[in-house]
């Protein structure tokens, strides 16, 4: 169990706090617990920690809904389980500073590896597909580092060169108050370098644009609202950083005659008067191909009938759910004098078959009266 205190409880903020409240909030935090501010003082570290590591989290959408909904946990199993030290805070994370104060950190500014950007694609499917799972090629436009000059944005032969604004920092240094602090660089924005020799395919800026096939594979059971998630097939990460991943969103295409119930597939059959009547087996249309259904004796409008394992295959364990089967009975139109003369016997015989139990029904309703 996890032993950290709550986010919102850290920042003193309500869960429904807004981004001015957010920035207000962790700006008095960490003006109150800095280093600078608190030399050797391990409580105010700590603190000061805590107040990043929570401000980190609630400001960013993603991982603010994944914490409410899964609390410390739920951001463990995603891969963020805060800050080492001052260090990783201010080299990793130094873009708070310049979000809530407006300026740079005070520390430092090297640059580091960019994760690329994520992409989304929506695929639609047959019903069959979704059901069996197939594979696919899809066309996407993504940026990919320049195969010119190898994501570096020189032309060949050429390699960047220390900014000479901030003398390769990435940052102008200034002072606040108490504070020794760095925007910055507005030469090469934070750089540290600069490209004196831009390549001649990308202009400098590293990456082009291009459009490439994506094999998918699409395991069997998805559904409309389903996701694949296709690691690295994103846009490429900036300063040799990891290229983003590519999310495929599913929507199913409806289905003539089945409809789909979770892992069931639901249809409906129609009968008519007689089958309903005397029974009958029946040929129905299922996933893998037409199957033998008994229809018993007396089945009434609405009855279900199940086929098991007929269904739809679990994205979970692969078990398959059952067809369900409902029978509609038909009532029958242009009938011939012959059939008339039939149904009208029947009617008959039915209708003495009412008056003899509507007749006991009578009967034991005056016995109660009169007793």
């Amino acid at each position: 169990m996890s032993s950290k205190r709550d986010y919102y409880e850290v920042l003193g903020i309500e869960k429904n706090a807004d981004e001015n409240e957010l920035k207000a909030a962790y700006r008095k935090l960490a003006l109150k617990y800095h280093p600078d501010r608190n030399p050797g003082n391990q409580e105010a570290e700590e603190k000061f920690k805590e107040a990043a590591e929570a401000y980190e989290v609630i400001h960013d959408p993603q991982k603010r809904q994944l914490y409410d909904q899964y609390g410390h946990a739920g951001l463990e199993g995603a891969g963020f389980s805060g800050f080492g030290g001052f260090e990783d805070i201010f080299s990793s994370f130094s873009d708070i500073f310049e979000d809530v104060f407006g300026f740079g950190s005070g520390r430092r500014s090297r640059s580091r590896a960019q994760r690329g950007a994520d992409l989304r694609y929506d695929l639609t499917l047959s019903f069959m597909d979704a059901a069996f799972g197939t594979e696919t090629e899809i066309d996407i436009n993504k940026m990919e580092a320049c195969p010119t000059c190898n994501g570096n944005g020189c032309e060949p032969g050429t390699s960047p060169e220390a900014c000479r604004y901030c003398q390769g920092t990435g940052q102008a240094t200034r002072s606040q108050g108490f504070f020794t602090v760095r925007t910055t660089c507005p030469n090469c924005r934070g750089a540290g370098q600069a490209i004196t020799n831009p390549c001649s395919q990308c202009k400098g800026s590293a990456q082009i644009m291009v459009r490439k096939k994506v094999s998918v594979k699409i395991p069997a059971g998805v559904d409309s609202g389903s996701r694949l998630r296709l690691t690295g097939e994103g846009e490429a990460g900036g300063y040799g950083g990891p290229a983003g991943d590519l999310y495929v969103f599913i929507n199913v295409e409806a289905h003539e005659y089945f409809r789909r119930d979770n892992i069931d597939v639901v249809c409906q059959v129609e009968l008519s008067f007689v089958q309903a009547a005397l029974g009958d087996d029946i040929n129905v249309p299922t996933l893998n191909g037409q199957k033998i259904l008994n229809i018993p004796k007396g089945t009434q409008p609405g009855d279900l009938f199940h086929l098991r394992g007929e269904g739809i295959p679990s994205l979970r364990n692969g078990r398959r759910g059952d067809q369900i089967i409902q029978a509609l009975v038909k009532t029958p139109t242009g009938i011939s004098k012959k059939q008339e003369t039939l149904l009208r016997e029947f009617a008959r015989l039915e209708s003495g078959k009412l008056s003899t139990k509507l007749k006991k029904i009578l009967k034991g309703s005056q016995e109660k009266a009169t007793a």
